[in-house]
């Protein structure tokens, strides 16, 4: 085989490759578009056959009516509320425990962290019911703290960060230890600043599982005053019909905070995700 020929090998499998992954691309974000278009359709004209791609006409008003009909601003406060406390939350827990876990020596340590990060195989729905009881005999039922005292302490946290942890180098621990750095200095002034892509991961991964939760806030709040979007959104399907415009409306409105989240961070997230593991 030629060099002329190795070359024309390598560009047709890079331009299959690239074709491949536009395919995927476009595959993955025609929904996504389609919901845009139908928020912007009056009800019956969403479920067209076939497809009508550009609205005729133009519906901005639902924009409007879903925050003038629907408690929405109300519901935005409640999820955003929930969302970056329990993001918070997750994130200091996560890190110190994983500190505690890749630094520290201690009888059963390993054990103990292989029974923690065991309890990720375990479903919420097997424990959900004496669960519930526990939070409503401690007085938080109907109360955001019930889905903040949920979601405050994550095993997947524990395991990403303390899989990054490990990839710095020990020797920056051992000459803090030198200077005289306590394990909490030198978890917040060395560990915590040389994992910001680990921990930019870990923020919009538990931001995205908050914001999008359903189950939790529907079993727990049951005010109206406190309920957050995805619960809101359901208020748009009756018995008999569903009003489809103000759902994909309230959708967009939905997935809008995440996607400015992700392309805020898409390049730690991206690095956090590539290097967690790699131990240096």
């Amino acid at each position: 085989m030629t060099v002329g020929d190795t070359k024309l090998k390598t560009v047709s499998l890079r331009t299959f490759a690239y074709v491949a992954v536009a395919l995927a691309s476009v595959g993955l974000l025609l929904p996504f578009a389609w919901m845009i278009i139908s928020s912007l359709k009056h009800n019956n004209d969403v479920f067209t056959m076939p497809i009508q791609w550009i609205p005729d006409p133009w519906v901005f008003e639902n924009y409007v009516s879903i925050f003038t009909r629907t408690d929405m601003p109300i519901w935005i406060k409640n999820t955003l509320i929930i969302s970056v406390v329990v993001t918070f939350l997750q994130v200091f827990t996560g890190s110190f425990a994983a500190y505690g876990f890749a630094r520290m020596r201690f009888p059963g340590r390993d054990v103990l962290f292989l029974a923690y990060v065991g309890t990720i195989a375990v479903p919420w729905q097997s424990y959900m019911i004496p669960q519930f009881v526990m939070l409503n005999n401690m007085g938080l039922g109907n109360t955001r703290w019930a889905i903040i005292a949920l979601q405050a302490f994550g095993a997947f946290g524990v395991f990403l960060m303390k899989s990054y942890f490990e990839s710095i180098p020990t020797s920056l621990n051992e000459a803090a230890r030198i200077d005289g750095l306590s394990e909490y200095g030198i978890w917040r002034r060395i560990m915590l600043p040389l994992s910001v892509p680990a921990i930019a991961s870990l923020t919009l991964l538990t931001f995205v599982s908050a914001w999008n939760d359903f189950l939790g806030p529907m079993l727990y709040l049951r005010d109206r005053s406190l309920w957050t979007i995805q619960i809101g959104l359901r208020t748009f399907i009756q018995q008999f019909s569903a009003e489809h415009a103000m759902i994909m409306t309230g959708a967009v409105l939905s997935v809008l905070p995440i996607a400015v989240l992700f392309f805020a961070g898409q390049k730690y997230f991206v690095e956090g995700i590539a290097t967690t593991g790699v131990k240096g």
